[in-house]
């Protein structure tokens, strides 16, 4: 009997849950509780995943059930698929089956607490894991079914997650394990080094996170010509294009953060376009402001007391950890290397369809100038008779969740699951053999 497929990709950062076979998910949102300092001790009130978009981000203290990848609080993300489920027009769970995203090279510590989350707490009928990259593949291959990657039924999917990056090679719908890179360098990172940034040079927002993630999203960008940019934000005045402001909230009039002229923002557009284009918004789900009723001309009045900070420079030094690590003193490839490695670890038949089908997908990928960057980055190390084509997804955040959405409405899915009768039979020792070897 056929059941309703609820699509989890649960990501590091976020979550996007909704069900198989429609194009968007129910809700994207933070996986991870939070408290506020400001709270009363004795309330004690935790803010779960999707209350933490509505509440004031001021210094909250965020508890994550995944790091570096892996489900280290199995606990934790018990609580947050509880609330959702509740709170969610989805199906009961024990009359569905689940598709759930799990990182490449799971451990089996860390997937059998998975299993045991999924049949005996949720009690869902049946369960399928997959890994990001081929859910990437077949997206793209159903979205366009005359373009490579849908002829060749090849692929190297490049994820620039929460956690870390992934440059994973697919052949038929298959990750090559073999042929998979990783650079231990994602979302977190660069906001941990834009906090960084901001508290030595301006004012302290180590405790910030959700707002820096704010100004990470709204104002950085990856530069084409480091020196050049770096020459340009040693000027002052209208000279420096980078130079931008970003006003922190004061929790009385503002409840959100905002850039306080997003024309001058955007002035470092004429470098490499001759006119400044607005700049993408990437969490949809996390930028949901209240603020979005004011007239911008009156927020660029605003001076609420030096509540606010300048940035230059750091707006592209931060994109570019991803393709030069080591001059930040991490033992690491850039991204285009990387690239470069998963493509020679493959069959010598595969080189040119895999450099001719790369797609970026994650929110990382989202920075202004990415695609070009890399591929300015990885041409002169591809021979000169292979072509380089890089496609970014129409939307990196939901790509994944696509893809599983798109699996699940398959008249094949239900065969391919483990089902709860097979995990108390034979125990998450087998569903994890199943899955991740």
């Amino acid at each position: 009997m056929s059941s309703t497929v609820i699509v989890l990709d649960n990501g590091g950062g976020t979550i996007k849950i909704g069900v198989g076979g429609d194009r968007n998910p129910t809700l994207i949102t933070p996986n991870s509780t939070a408290k506020s300092p400001f709270s009363l001790s004795s309330s004690k009130k935790l803010l779960t995943s999707d209350e933490i978009l509505s509440s004031d981000p001021t210094s909250l203290s965020l508890r994550r059930p995944i790091d570096r990848g892996y489900l280290l609080n199995p606990d934790l993300q018990r609580d947050i698929w509880a609330h959702l489920f509740r709170s969610l027009p989805l199906p009961s769970p024990h009359v569905s089956s689940l598709l759930l995203t799990h990182p490449l090279f799971s451990l089996s510590s860390t997937s059998s607490p998975l299993f045991e989350l999924v049949f005996e707490d949720f009690n869902f009928r049946s369960l399928y894991v997959s890994d990001s990259p081929s859910l990437v593949h077949l997206y793209e291959a159903s979205r366009n079914p005359n373009g490579v990657v849908s002829k060749t039924q090849c692929s190297l999917v490049v994820d620039c997650g929460f956690s870390f990056t992934h440059c994973a090679p697919v052949f038929q719908n298959f990750t090559l394990n073999y042929g998979v890179k990783r650079l231990d360098l994602g979302g977190k990172v660069l906001t941990n080094y834009l906090k960084e940034l901001v508290s030595y040079r301006t004012i302290n927002v180590m405790d910030e996170t959700l707002i820096m993630d704010d100004v990470k999203e709204k104002l950085c960008f990856v530069s084409l010509d480091v020196p050049r940019d770096l020459q340009i934000a040693r000027k002052s005045g209208k000279d420096n294009l980078f130079k931008c402001t970003y006003v922190l909230p004061d929790g009385i009039i503002h409840t959100k953060g905002f850039v306080k002229d997003m024309n001058e923002a955007q002035r470092y557009q004429t470098l490499y376009d001759g006119e400044p284009k607005s700049m993408p918004n990437k969490e949809k789900a996390i930028d949901s402001s209240d603020d979005a009723e004011e007239d911008p001309e009156d927020r660029k009045k605003v001076d609420p007391t030096k509540n606010e900070f300048n940035l230059t420079n750091e707006r592209f030094l931060v994109p570019e950890m991803i393709f030069r690590p080591a001059d930040l003193g991490m033992n690491q490839a850039g991204l285009a290397e990387c690239i470069v490695r998963s493509v020679n670890s493959c069959n010598p038949h595969l080189h040119p369809v895999l450099y001719e089908s790369i797609i970026l997908t994650g929110g990382s990928t989202l920075f202004p100038h990415f695609a070009e960057r890399l591929e300015q980055e990885l041409r002169p190390l591809v021979p000169d008779d292979y072509q380089v084509k890089i496609t970014t997804q129409e939307d990196p955040i939901l790509g994944v969740w696509r893809g599983g959405s798109l699996l699940a409405s398959s008249p094949d899915f239900e065969t391919m699951c483990a089902t709860k009768a097979e995990y108390e039979e034979q125990g998450s020792a087998r569903c994890s053999r199943r899955f991740f070897q």
